[in-house]
């Protein structure tokens, strides 16, 4: 096990004001081990894997991570002494790396009606650690269903039970993707009785769109504050490319709305069996890769992201490889209208470096012009200038080539379209496309498209910028 690298914890027992203020600007990692997802991080515990694993966490510039238990593995309304001994190394594994831990409590678990047992499991775990300032804040269930009559009334009788265990921790739920910033009013008028600490916010939706939905999830539950518990998407079921941009959106917008925590799902992809076959996510191919790293060890884009964000660097475009020379899994290029042609990724034809993006023999349909297309990492706001500029050059090039800011609002309907100029048809030499614009009213997002159509020759773009 490592040496640590911070100073012993002192003795004074933490606060609730300072607890809670911590947790709103905490560094989260959510975590498994990649070979044991779940419970099977419980039941089948590697201290040595683990102990790497944060190391890693560390690395990226975490400091506080969350971990989930499980009333089924841990035995339950009493746990086990074998499984509150787990629990313990691993708080003090996180310790070593100068990591707090969140403690999100009750997954895998309905037994609603078991108020007094319930309470009888959350005292044993909780009570050690009421007044150890390693444990930062206290999950009463993961993805809390606020629609769920039956656990809206167990938790206004759980919540008053933990806070007299431990009143110096502050208390939250979460919810899922879906239920979203609706959701969470919900919980709130629900507990209206018995108030949350902060709310916690678990996004999966259009990271293009984040702003506007971390902003919606604020107003929902003002004025107490947010995190963004959980957010990233799978690169198995997009690219590394994309996830990174997802995760380069999220963590900008968070900081642009003032919510200073977001914690990436996942450190880890998962390798094949390590998802319980009782949850319901394992035999989904995506949930197995979220993580910022492998399950071989070896970092994905999305590693430097989180980097990048927590170390407080400024969110770099690059993520978005707008000069194509990223490696093909890293691409964050998607095809528009694909039907009428789609643009590749070639060498031979660069304005600079070695790689462009070439359409040759395109279309067009009834909706649109076909293109390439991505979206900035900055959050679009409403009157807000913006930039977007491109090379291209054309060989025997016919029809229409031009670069184009399409807006949207934030239900993700279309606004409006700002273009720029276009590219004399023929032979030309790289020429810049250039777009200025500002935001129309009601702009939510904006996405950047490269376009060829009705094309017969060939087309190249190369080096895009976006401000």
């Amino acid at each position: 096990m490592a040496t640590p690298a911070h100073a012993a914890t002192t003795a004074v027992a933490p606060t609730l004001a300072g607890r809670l203020a911590a947790v709103k600007v905490a560094k989260t990692i959510n975590y498994y081990p990649s070979n044991a997802g779940w419970s099977a991080m419980w039941t089948n515990f590697d201290p040595v894997a683990i102990d790497a694993d944060l190391a890693k966490a560390a690395a990226l510039g975490a400091n506080n991570v969350r971990v989930i238990l499980f009333p089924d593995a841990f035995g339950y309304p009493t746990p086990k002494a074998e499984y509150a001994e787990k629990l313990r190394k691993f708080i003090s594994i996180a310790d070593s790396y100068g990591m707090t831990v969140k403690l999100t409590l009750f997954d895998w678990w309905e037994g609603y009606s078991e108020v007094a047992r319930s309470v009888t499991w959350a005292k044993a775990l909780i009570d050690p650690y009421k007044d150890d300032p390693r444990v930062v804040t206290v999950e009463l269930k993961n993805e809390f269903q606020p629609d769920d009559a039956a656990a809206v009334t167990w938790v206004r009788q759980i919540i008053p039970a933990v806070r007299a265990i431990a009143p110096n921790l502050p208390l939250t739920l979460s919810v899922d993707g879906g239920t979203g910033a609706a959701g969470m009013a919900k919980i709130k008028t629900a507990l209206a009785g018995t108030p949350l600490d902060y709310y916690d916010f678990h996004f999966y939706g259009n990271s293009e769109r984040s702003l506007a939905e971390i902003r919606k999830a604020q107003a929902a539950v003002s004025p107490a504050p947010i995190v963004i518990g959980e957010t990233g998407v799978s690169s198995g079921a997009t690219s590394d490319g994309e996830q990174a941009a997802y995760l380069a959106r999220v963590f900008r917008a968070a900081a642009e709305a003032g919510v200073g925590s977001v914690a990436p799902w996942t450190l880890n992809d998962f390798s094949a069996g390590a998802i319980p076959a009782q949850s319901n996510v394992s035999t989904i191919a995506g949930q197995y890769t979220f993580g910022l790293y492998r399950s071989d060890g070896t970092a994905k884009l999305a590693a430097s992201v989180v980097r990048t964000a927590w170390t407080g660097t400024a969110m770099p475009n690059t993520y978005l490889n707008l000069g194509f020379e990223a490696p093909a899994n890293e691409l964050t290029w998607k095809a528009n209208q694909p039907e009428a042609g789609v643009g590749t990724v070639v060498t031979g034809m660069a304005r600079t470096g070695s790689y462009s993006l070439r359409f040759a023999g395109t279309t067009r349909t009834a909706s649109g012009l076909p293109s390439m297309r991505t979206a900035p990492i900055t959050p679009v706001q409403p009157n807000y200038k913006w930039r977007a500029e491109a090379y291209a050059r054309g060989f025997s090039a016919t029809g229409v080539t031009e670069i184009s800011l399409s807006w949207f609002d934030a239900a993700g309907k279309w606004i409006s379209e700002s273009t720029s100029n276009r590219l004399p048809t023929g032979n030309t030499t790289w020429t810049k496309l250039v777009v200025e614009t500002t935001a129309p009213a009601g702009a939510a997002s904006v996405q950047l498209h490269l376009k060829s159509a009705d094309n017969t020759g060939t087309v190249y773009f190369d080096d895009v910028a976006m401000s």
